[in-house]
């Protein structure tokens, strides 16, 4: 009984390596076969592939073509808006948001980059950010305030909690539509180093002036001195 058992055990062993030779014999035949049409055929492979990579290549520069196109055609309104905003009575009948956003495209006119419009509650005081030219970070508040009316040292007090140790600006620019900040206001402004922007400084960057040429105006905005472009 025990050799019977034993030979139908080499029985089924000998059929499990007969299947497996099989299998291999038939993979490394097909290995084969695809070798020999790879050999053959190769000048229709490569034409294959090359054109994949041809359709590849036009899909991408199409793609790259049509945001270039819509990145012009966006510029191009912003354009045309800011230009029906020339004088800064027009800006007074925007809407807080619209007010941020032409904010924004002042700072992208004098080439920074890297322009957001960041304002919503929660914001601590960022409006809008940028990256100046030469890598520093502005950091803007905007306050779009009745033309009769002028901003106190809360304001000031309020943005300054977090400009410099939260939001790490080396240019901190408080803009408004108001006339004017109060002395205490401005005078704050002046010793932690912000630019004060009121409505007769935001006529000036409006209608051409640099955002930088501001500076000296109130001799303020230019963040840490160790940060400074001038050392």
């Amino acid at each position: 009984m025990g050799g019977k058992r034993q030979k139908q055990r080499n029985q089924r062993k000998r059929g499990r390596q007969g299947k497996r030779y099989e299998r291999r014999t038939r993979w490394g035949a097909a290995g084969l076969v695809a070798v020999v049409a790879a050999v053959a055929f190769w000048p229709y492979t490569l034409l294959v592939l090359g054109a994949c990579l041809l359709g590849a290549g036009g899909w991408w520069l199409w793609r790259r073509d049509r945001r270039a196109r819509a990145a012009d055609r966006e510029f191009r309104e912003a354009d045309r808006r800011a230009r029906a905003r020339a004088t800064v009575a027009a800006l007074d009948v925007l809407s807080w948001r619209e007010f941020e956003e032409h904010v924004a495209w002042l700072c992208r006119r004098d080439g920074c980059g890297q322009v957001e419009v960041t304002g919503r509650a929660g914001d601590l005081g960022a409006d809008v950010t940028a990256l100046l030219p030469d890598g520093r970070r502005v950091v803007v508040q905007c306050k779009q305030y009745r033309a009769d009316r002028s901003v106190g040292s809360a304001d000031m007090q309020r943005f300054l909690g977090t400009v410099y140790q939260h939001h790490r600006a080396d240019l901190a620019v408080f803009v408004t539509t108001a006339r004017a900040f109060t002395k205490p206001a401005l005078e704050l402004a002046t010793q932690q180093r912000v630019l004060a922007i009121h409505r007769d400084y935001l006529g000036l960057w409006n209608s051409g002036t640099p955002l930088l040429d501001l500076i000296p105006v109130n001799g303020a905005g230019q963040g840490r001195r160790e940060r400074r472009a001038d050392g």
